[in-house]
C-alpha cells in the first residue's frame, strides 16, 4: 500500500509543530498533529511568566501568519517582547483554532512510540515502503495511527538535565527532589511562598539561570530573609554573561548586564568551578558537594542546566544521531559547544535533518539535542524546508529563506547573517529560557 495516502504526523503543537502543519497544508499535504496537553503549546505554560528575549517579529512563522491574517487576526506590535503567556494567548491559541488547522489537531494525545508498520528496527526487507506507525495514548486508551512521514516537534522542556555534573543524577538528587526544581519556577507568582525567606541556590550558567536569579533578587526586596546563591561550572563571568549592549537581542543583553550588576552589588553570592557530585540533607539544610568543595546549606535548589531530548519514543526507527549532542549528524558539527564558543549555525533544513529511515525529522529545539543555542526562526525554516521536500520540491527545500539577528555574544566578523553563520542564537521559544535552553 503506498504511503501517499497517509497523513504526515506532527508530534507536538507548540509553535514549531503548528508551523509545520501550516506549511504542510500550503503544499497540499494533510497533517495530523498530536499534542499531549489539553491545549496547544501546553508546555509553554511552564515558563509563561518569563519575558522572551526576541520581539514578536522573530517569533511568528510566515505561513502561519498568512493563515492568521486570512482569518482576521491582528498581528502584535513587531518590536514588543512577549511573555510565554502572551505568546500562547496572542499567537499559539489563535493559530490552533483556525478552521484550516483545528480539524487536524488532536489534543490530550500523547505519542508514546514510533515505528515502521510491521517492521522493528532490525528488519530491512520492505522497510522503505512501509508507513510509519505511531502508538498514541488518549483518554479513550491507546491506538495506532499510520503516517507517510513523521515530524517530531515535541521539544525538550519536559526532560531537563540533571544537577549532577556527570550527566546522571547527583548522589542524593532524587532523594531530595522535594526541594529541587528544574527550569524557571514562577518565583514571583505561584512559587512565591516556596522561595520566600529561604536560602536558594541556582545552578546553571545560561539565561534560564539569569531569569531565576533576577526574580529571586526581586523577591528578596520584599522578603528580606530570602538569600540568593549562584553556582556555575565555569570560571569566566565574561563568557557567561554575554554581549551586553552589543547583543542585537536587546532583552537578552540587558539581562546579562543586570545579573553582572547584581553580583557586583552583593545581591547574589556566586560560586565558580562547581561540578556537583552529591547533595546531602543535613539538619542545617541541603549541602551541595563539588569535588573537594562544599557549599553552604540551602533550603531550595533551582537547577537551570538546560534540557535534553527524549529519544525513547523513536527507539524503533533508524536514526543518524551524533553521540555527543544527540542531534542529527549533519547538524552536530555546527552546534557542538565543545567546538564553538557558541553555536555558529548555518541555515539548514530537510537535507541536514534527514535520517536513514527516510521521512522522519526531528525539528525545533529537539533537533539541537543537548546543544543550548536555538532560535525559534530556525525551527520555522526547518519545517518550511521539510514540507517542501515532502511535496517533492527539492529546489525550495534546499534554498534558505532564513534571516537571523546577530546577537553579538561571540566574536564575529560576519557581514551578513544570511550569507554567513549567525552567532549564538538563544531559544526564544523557550524563552531562554535562555531560553532556553522548546
Amino acid at each position: 500500500m503506498s504511503q501517499i495516502q497517509y497523513p504526515v504526523a506532527v508530534i507536538g503543537a507548540g509553535p514549531i509543530g503548528l508551523a509545520a502543519a501550516a506549511h504542510l497544508l500550503s503544499r497540499g499535504l494533510i497533517p495530523i498533529v498530536f499534542e499531549a496537553g489539553e491545549k496547544a503549546g501546553a508546555s509553554i505554560n511552564e515558563w509563561g511568566h518569563v519575558k522572551m528575549f526576541s520581539p514578536w517579529r522573530f517569533n511568528i512563522d510566515n505561513e502561519a501568519k498568512r493563515l492568521l491574517m486570512m482569518n482576521g487576526w491582528t498581528e502584535p506590535p513587531p518590536d514588543v517582547y512577549p511573555t510565554g503567556h502572551e505568546l500562547l494567548a496572542q499567537y499559539i491559541q489563535p493559530l490552533s483554532e483556525l478552521p484550516e488547522i483545528k480539524p487536524y489537531l488532536h489534543l490530550n494525545s500523547r505519542v508514546v512510540a514510533v515505528s515502521k508498520a510491521e517492521h522493528d528496527v532490525m528488519k530491512t526487507q520492505g522497510r522503505h515502503a512501509a508507513p510509519f506507525l505511531l502508538r498514541v495514548a488518549d483518554p479513550d486508551g491507546e491506538r495506532d495511527v499510520l503516517a507517510s512521514a513523521v515530524i517530531d516537534a515535541s521539544g525538550t522542556y519536559a526532560t531537563p538535565n540533571w544537577l549532577g555534573a556527570n550527566g546522571i543524577p547527583a548522589l542524593g538528587e532524587k532523594d531530595n527532589s522535594e526541594y529541587i526544581a528544574y527550569g524557571i519556577p514562577d518565583v514571583l507568582g505561584s512559587a512565591r511562598q516556596r522561595y520566600s525567606n529561604r536560602r536558594v541556590l541556582v545552578i546553571g550558567g545560561g539565561h534560564s539561570a539569569f531569569n531565576a536569579l533576577q526574580d529571586l533578587v526581586a523577591l528578596a526586596e520584599v522578603s528580606p530573609g530570602t538569600r540568593v546563591f549562584w553556582a556555575i561550572r565555569g570560571t569566566s563571568l565574561e563568557r557567561i554573561l554575554g554581549g551586553g549592549e552589543n547583543d542585537q537581542l536587546e532583552q537578552r543583553g540587558k539581562l546579562g548586564l543586570k545579573i553582572r550588576q547584581l553580583v557586583a552589588d552583593g545581591a547574589i553570592e556566586i560560586y565558580q568551578d562547581i561540578r556537583v557530585n552529591e547533595v546531602v540533607a543535613s539538619p542545617q539544610g541541603l549541602v551541595v558537594h563539588s569535588k573537594e568543595q562544599n557549599l553552604p546549606p540551602m533550603d531550595e535548589i533551582i537547577v537551570a542546566t538546560g534540557f535534553r531530548p527524549n529519544l525513547r519514543l523513536l527507539g524503533e526507527l533508524r536514526l543518524a544521531l551524533d553521540p555527543a549532542t544527540g542531534s542529527p549528524v549533519a547538524l552536530a558539527p555546527l552546534i557542538d559547544p565543545n567546538e564553538h564558543s557558541c553555536g555558529t549555525v548555518r541555515p539548514h533544513g530537510a537535507q541536514e535533518l534527514g535520517h536513514p529511515d527516510e521521512g522522519v525529522f526531528i525539528v525545533g529545539m529537539k533537533s539541537y539535542g543537548r546543544a543550548p543555542t536555538f532560535l525559534m526562526l530556525t525551527g520555522y525554516e526547518q519545517v518550511r524546508s521539510i514540507a517542501a521536500a515532502l511535496a517533492g520540491d527539492w529546489e525550495s527545500a534546499q534554498k534558505s529563506e532564513l534571516i537571523l539577528p546577530e546577537t553579538g555574544v561571540c566574536n564575529t566578523d560576519f557581514a551578513s547573517p544570511v550569507a554567513q553563520p549567525a552567532c549564538c542564537r538563544p531559544a526564544t521559544a523557550c524563552a531562554s529560557l535562555g531560553a532556553q535552553e522548546l
